[in-house]
């Protein structure tokens, strides 16, 4: 039974998240995100694109979640081999969710597509968005999340605030920082102090990617930045192990470790 599981993953022991089980609207075997970030731990994005499309149909993602076994699970994670925005059926699986699921729903994006009224609309019926900050102008924005031409920093910034101002949710903020950004720190706390979220996580790439993790030094000396904020890095993470329903298919979304 476990094998028959082509949409959902997991659980995982998130650092962020506790016990989570993904949930991959995109599910295939090339990635599909409006990024190609220079630490992507699934490597090159190779479709790319901002239009919206259903890439699995609702009922069959449903129909996955109705036959999960007994487990232990603290949030039920929008995340996979893609921007989970970029699914027009996202909203309405997470409210179909609501009706036979307890757990928490949360949506890590990568807010490319924030300032979009219905991806907004979609992300308002979780309980918790993460959503990615990198950078704190367009030149290093665009040499870390390589992003789509018609997405600007800008409009990335405006897109997480108005989202913010309407969310009754939890907004946390995750920055990858890398040698690239690291001294942006303060210019990233800065707007990250304008924005408000309910929280900071700051990461570096542990899982195997193109680039180089930051020590455990620099993390802390950049966590100095965001003082007055409440602050989670990757390195303050307690590892432990989860058991997942299918280990092959959760590697090939997350990389070989947490």
């Amino acid at each position: 039974m476990h094998n028959s599981y082509k949409y959902i993953y997991g659980p995982v022991l998130s650092w962020r998240l506790g016990d989570s089980l993904g949930v991959d609207l995109i599910s295939r075997e090339e990635k599909a995100c409006t990024f190609d970030c220079v630490y992507c731990q699934i490597g090159p994005t190779r479709v790319r694109g901002e239009e919206r499309e259903i890439f699995v149909p609702t009922k069959l993602v449903l129909g996955e979640i109705r036959s999960l076994p007994d487990l232990k699970i603290d949030y039920i994670t929008f995340s996979g081999r893609g921007e989970p925005t970029l699914a027009r059926n996202l909203g309405e699986i997470i409210r179909e969710i609501r009706k036979i699921r307890q757990e928490k729903i949360a949506v890590i994006t990568n807010s490319s597509l924030m300032n979009r009224e219905d991806v907004r609309e979609d992300l308002g019926v979780t309980d918790l968005v993460m959503a990615k900050l990198d950078a704190c102008c367009e030149a290093p924005f665009l040499r870390i999340n390589k992003a789509l031409e018609s997405i600007t920093f800008d409009k990335i910034l405006k897109g997480i605030k108005e989202f913010k101002s309407g969310y009754n949710g939890r907004l946390a903020l995750q920055i990858m920082f890398v040698e690239d950004n690291k001294k942006y720190a303060g210019e990233i706390a800065r707007l990250a102090k304008e924005i408000g979220p309910c929280e900071v996580q700051i990461n570096t790439p542990l899982r195997p990617c193109g680039v180089e993790p930051l020590s455990i030094e620099d993390i802390n000396k950049i966590k100095e930045c965001f003082k007055g904020m409440r602050v989670t890095s990757v390195y303050d993470a307690k590892k432990k192990k989860a058991k997942p329903i299918n280990k092959e298919d959760t590697l090939r979304r997350r990389g070989s470790h947490d």
